[in-house]
């Protein structure tokens, strides 16, 4: 039998994981240990092109200089006094967001699920405060196919059973409606006065980036704006260029009532997340009724106000317009030579593959093709069986993109 000392460095840390942490993720085989731009290295020195980047978090690009360097100032001064007190921080970047994303106010957590159940919260007490809901008669709408965490506040809202599976009783509050479509929207709104809310994510990340149809958000704001229910965009994924502009939300023109944010709002540095809305939805909280000890904590200011830099100075939304048109330019001719793809979908750099079986190949699993792709030097992660996500860093080249293109082209081809 094997011993310890004989195995790879890769099949020992695999092997820790096992033994020591809660088996709650299924990862590739790979080890990774170092990171810079686009691309990452596993521990046995071999480099990959990062087409997940964290889930959308790592868009600025694995350790940007111009962001660690505000990490390590930072951290050098003041890292967390909890919001017992003022910082000298917290008020200049809660400045930067509002105007940024031109709302009146921030509130600054750390996770996106922490997000979500902010605007949740939020959404809620504006219901009670302001529209005038009865005391616990609140209900917020989702769209079937929803993920914005793994909280019990997030599963209760979601349609996978894999996320809801022996962990009821689910919250309740909730309503689910088809997502991209305005009837069903509109026919819940108008039976319901008690709808408080409704969150949506402009691009459906997790369920297999599915973008919907044209014209989707714009009657998403006018009917919240018609039934007086607030619109709530979960943008932690699709936010901050990712598909091509500073938000999903631009692609229309639509200014939802609460934005959420998060992943690479601290360019995958550190967890932050963050909630704007204009006063009269965000001063319906007062102390003690919400917060976080590391919520708006010096060390995520600083991280935040230079990853957000970074995107503007560096042009990294209109970058990840021009590099998707290419990477779905290629992924379609990849379709016309390879009966497995069935179908390329996405926006910017927020792309999927749907695979499908073919009689010429037999049944190939996108796991099994992000596996093949693996060992050929891209890293990216299948979800919901079929489908395969791509989401490189928005500094990625012309020339990387044809380059990591070429590899996904000879690994499905090939198969």
């Amino acid at each position: 039998m094997e011993t310890i000392s004989s195995l790879s460095a890769t099949q020992q840390a695999i092997d820790l994981e096992l033994k020591y942490g809660a088996h709650n993720y299924k990862p590739l085989p790979v080890v990774l240990s170092r990171g810079e731009g686009i691309f990452v290295w596993d521990v046995e020195g071999r480099r990959y092109f990062d087409f997940l980047s964290a889930y959308s978090a790592v868009s600025q690009g694995h350790c940007h200089p111009r962001i660690i360097g505000a990490l390590v100032g930072q951290a050098q001064r003041l890292t967390l006094t909890s919001r017992a007190f003022h910082t000298d921080r917290l008020g200049v970047c809660e400045k930067f967001l509002c105007e940024y994303f031109g709302y009146d106010k921030v509130l600054m957590m750390n996770s996106g699920a922490e997000g979500g159940e902010t605007a949740l919260k939020l959404t809620r007490k504006w219901a009670y405060k302001v529209k005038g809901i009865p005391q616990n008669q609140a209900r917020t709408v989702f769209a079937t196919g929803n993920f914005w965490g793994r909280t019990m506040a997030a599963i209760s809202s979601s349609t996978d059973p894999e996320s809801t599976n022996d962990y009821g009783p689910l919250l309740p509050g909730y309503v689910l409606v088809p997502y991209n479509n305005l009837h069903a929207l509109e026919d819940t709104f108008r039976k319901d006065p008690n709808i408080a809310g409704f969150m949506v994510e402009p691009i459906q990340g997790e369920a297999g980036v599915v973008v919907p149809d044209e014209g989707y958000l714009k009657g998403v704001r006018d009917l919240c704006t018609r039934y007086n229910v607030l619109f709530i965009a979960d943008e932690v994924q699709t936010g901050i260029g990712r598909t091509g502009r500073r938000l999903a939300c631009d692609h229309e023109a639509v200014k939802p009532d609460l934005l959420v944010l998060g992943k690479a709002l601290s360019g995958g540095i550190m967890p932050v997340s963050a909630v704007l809305a204009d006063d009269e939805v965000m001063l319906t909280i007062r102390p003690g009724e919400h917060g976080s000890t590391y919520g708006g904590n010096p060390l995520a200011c600083a991280v935040t106000m230079e990853a957000l830099r970074v995107v503007e100075d560096e042009k990294l939304a209109e970058n990840a317009a021009a590099m998707g048109d290419i990477f779905r330019s290629r992924m379609n001719g990849l379709k016309e030579k390879s009966g497995l793809v069935s179908l390329v979908r996405g926006k910017g750099l927020l792309n999927a593959l749907v695979i499908g079986a073919h009689p010429a190949y037999g049944e190939k699993t996108a796991w099994e093709i992000c596996l093949r792709l693996k060992d050929a030097g891209l890293l990216c992660k299948p979800t919901h069986g079929d489908k395969i996500r791509f989401a490189p860093p928005l500094v990625i080249t012309e020339e990387q993109m044809h380059e990591a293109c070429d590899l996904i082209e000879q690994v499905v081809v090939g198969l």
